[in-house]
């Protein structure tokens, strides 16, 4: 089955200047791309201050629910909390979301950051989706890398299919290569060596491999920086891009990461134990 996916920090649904909504114009060009499932960042669960300010303007409902079209369920994972509101990640799928639990990863009191895992249904296979957004210092993305790596370890079978997305405030690269040795992932922009590419005829020489360089997404007016991804495993990459220009550029300082996926076959070596992870009712997030 081939599916089209999307990773985008969406800044709020504000412009980075002013504070000036623009979560209305998110959802017309979310709903543009046609997208099987949607991993967000930066989702205003609630906020008190600008639904006030931007009256009549505001959305009544969570981003999350907001973006969701009718056909779309969705997850949200809480991360930040204050007195007007709180904000964190989300999934907008087009397949039913089976659950969704979100795992608090905060490394100290300045940044709150979590990860939000979905075990969504997709042609009878569980798929095992984690929203990720990792913290802005190197230390706190390593611990934070560390975490979701055991995550993925106990609440995923071995080799059941899985998608890994978000912003990982990754400039230097330094967190791909423990991700694909401990998790057997691919990261959507991993080339595959050509022989029409005497780089990569080189790479071949060598025995290095493909090259493996993220794409840059921000900030979005001219990107520069790689920050946002998109890992799988149990899936063949067909095409991957970031969305660039003007009108993007308008709605987030980030550039959302589209992939076109293809969901291989259910392996047979898998474990037979449920792909479903053992959490307490309390710990369910609710689904649209």
């Amino acid at each position: 089955m081939k599916l089209r996916i999307v990773t985008y920090n969406i800044h709020k649904g504000v412009s980075t200047l002013g504070s000036r909504p623009r979560i209305h114009a998110l959802k017309q060009a979310l709903t543009g791309l046609r997208a099987d499932m949607v991993f967000l960042q930066e989702v205003q669960g609630r906020h008190d201050l600008l639904a006030l300010r931007h009256s009549g303007s505001w959305p009544s409902q969570g981003q999350h629910e907001y973006l969701a079209e009718d056909h779309q369920h969705s997850a949200y994972g809480m991360n930040a909390v204050y007195d007007h509101g709180h904000h964190g990640n989300a999934l907008l799928s087009s397949f039913p979301i089976v659950s969704a639990f979100n795992h608090d990863v905060s490394d100290h009191v300045f940044e709150s950051r979590g990860i939000l895992h979905c075990v969504v249904k997709i042609a009878e296979q569980d798929v095992h989706c984690y929203v990720i957004h990792l913290g802005l210092f190197a230390g706190s993305r390593l611990r934070q890398t560390q975490s979701l790596i055991e995550a993925v370890e106990s609440t995923a079978p071995r080799n059941a299919p899985l998608l890994i997305a978000g912003d990982f405030n990754d400039w230097t690269n330094a967190l791909s290569k423990s991700l694909r040795e401990r998790l057997g992932v691919s990261e959507v922009f991993d080339r595959r060596l050509s022989a029409r590419s005497f780089g990569d005829y080189l790479r071949r020489l060598s025995g290095r491999g493909p090259r493996k360089s993220p794409a840059r997404t921000f900030p979005s007016a001219m990107p520069v920086l790689q920050l946002d991804r998109i890992y799988s495993r149990g899936f063949e990459i067909s095409h991957a891009s970031v969305l660039r220009g003007a009108s993007w550029a308008r709605l987030s300082d980030h550039a959302p990461i589209v992939a076109e996926l293809t969901l291989l076959p259910e392996r047979a070596d898998n474990p037979a134990r449920s792909a479903e992870p053992e959490y307490t009712n309390d710990q369910l997030q609710p689904q649209q």
